[in-house]
């Protein structure tokens, strides 16, 4: 008697009362029951590949002479279990970090193969990729004329023009200098990604007052949301400030992203509202094409220093997604396809009863446009979290606030957050604030680097300093998993 042959952990020997083939590389098997033996191949994942802890993995596979086929996997593949049509795919999302494999036994009238896919390797999350190595101080973030601090918006330039180079830091702080009194900052600032930057004035007007985050233009023009002002003023390269949208009326706008032109469609920017509402300016350059209300309904209050309400725009491209941090309900919520809500077209049942003393209930929502949202995290270690960036891998990095922190509760978490993940929270949260006083985590800003790493910049305002976290080697990339 031969001796049995393991690969990939399975066993693989001579006939029994079921026929075991195609073990490991999912390809097509043989055996003694005839052509018509079903047979199975894997297209996807592909050999060798890996992701990250939160990223999804596309599962593919066709077959011949199958009737029928059920779907197994390692414990923490994630859901590919029960019945599959014969060919097929799927995408699911493993539940923690080491190898997984995926397997598919079928039958038909030859017989019942089994095969395994390729193996993949689950590396840790991004966030603990990050926080492996201590972070690093760029440096300070007070106006070097008004001394104005408390910094809450963080960007990137994305190109060199006017005052700034391609990867400068761009700031703006929600407190004046004079007073520090929080929403009566008026100040812009840019800092050189480099550990000892020294700050140098963008802007300063009290068009810019309570300024709370920027978006920047791809010829770097700086669209910020001014709290206090009531406005959305743009700031062109050269540091000369402009009112294009003064026609527009907006409640105390608190978020911004820009979205770039992109098949066809314009470039637009998305602002948040203290009255809970998200507005959508298309461009034409740097002028407005078109202004329309596209969300209302999230629960917003508060005032400088206690505000809940839609923030932390961030935008995925490659998806045509916008995610929503909601600072009242202790959310993350996904606005897919988002350059095809209209006008009014999705309303947000928030449940705002509660608004006076959050959080409010997980919002739901309605509306033409209904489809497009869901709640993709809820609850956990969300407290009033304010601010988020989108990593390499499709995932985001939220922020809390700590706005009403309550006793024995962990003040400056960091949480990464999938949006195919059950539950959507990914590994333990991180704490970038050791201080002990809450409150220190609002800008948060995320690039890759020449070589290929993932680089995260933060502000704390505990020290009025922005901060830099790097991987040590380049992170599986994508949100589509393999």
């Amino acid at each position: 008697m031969h001796a049995a042959k393991r690969v990939a952990g399975t066993i693989c020997g001579g006939v029994a009362a079921m026929l075991l083939s195609s073990c490991g590389g999912g390809g097509y098997g043989g055996g003694g029951m005839g052509s018509t033996m079903p047979s199975i191949m894997f297209s996807s994942p592909a050999m060798g590949a890996s992701v990250n802890l939160g990223q999804a993995v596309k599962v593919a596979w066709t077959t011949t002479y199958a009737s029928s086929c059920t779907a197994s996997t390692s414990a923490s593949g994630g859901a590919f279990s029960g019945t599959q049509p014969t060919s097929g795919q799927m995408t699911v999302a493993p539940t923690a970090t080491g190898s997984v494999t995926y397997t598919l036994t079928c039958t038909g009238l030859g017989g019942t193969t089994m095969s395994q896919g390729a193996t993949i390797m689950v590396n840790p999350s991004l966030l603990a990729q990050l926080t492996s190595s201590a972070a690093v101080s760029i440096g300070s973030t007070l106006d070097p004329t008004e001394h104005g601090g408390n910094p809450y918006g963080l960007a990137i330039a994305p190109a060199t023009s006017g005052l700034m180079t391609k990867g400068d830091l761009i700031v703006c702080n929600f407190n004046d200098g004079a007073t520090n009194t929080q929403g009566l900052g008026t100040t812009i600032v840019g800092l050189h990604p480099v550990n000892g930057a020294t700050p140098y004035r963008i802007a300063q007007s009290a068009t810019l007052e309570g300024c709370n985050a920027l978006a920047v233009l791809a010829d770097d023009s700086i669209a910020a949301t001014a709290f206090s002002a009531g406005q959305v003023p743009l700031v062109s390269a050269a540091g000369a400030l402009a009112t294009p949208f003064a026609s527009d009326t907006f409640t105390s706008p608190w978020g911004v992203a820009y979205v770039a032109a992109s098949g066809g469609a314009a470039a637009a920017l998305y602002v948040t509202n203290l009255d809970g509402s998200i507005d959508r300016i298309t461009l034409n350059a740097d002028a407005q094409a078109s202004f329309e209300e596209i969300v209302t309904g999230f629960c917003a209050s508060g005032v400088p220093g206690a505000v809940f309400a839609p923030a932390g725009l961030t935008y995925d491209a490659a998806i045509d997604t916008l995610y929503v941090v909601d600072t009242s309900s202790n959310s993350v919520v996904a606005l897919a396809n988002v350059s095809a809500i209209g006008a009014g077209g999705l309303v947000v049942d928030g449940q705002c009863n509660s608004v006076g003393a959050p959080p409010t209930p997980a919002p739901t929502f309605s509306g033409t446009a209904a489809a497009s949202a869901r709640v993709i995290a809820h609850g956990g270690p969300f407290i009033a979290p304010i601010s988020a960036a989108l990593l390499a891998d499709g995932n985001l990095i939220v922020g809390n606030g700590d706005i009403n922190i309550g006793a024995g509760q962990m003040p400056n978490l960091a949480i990464e957050v999938s949006p195919v993940l059950p539950g959507g929270f990914v590994g333990a949260p991180v704490q970038l604030d050791t201080s002990g006083t809450p409150g220190a985590l609002f800008g948060i800003a995320a690039i890759v680097d020449g070589t290929g790493n993932q680089v995260l910049f933060y502000n704390d305002d505990n020290t009025n300093t922005v901060l830099m976290l790097k991987t040590v080697t380049p992170p599986a990339m994508g949100g589509g998993g393999y």
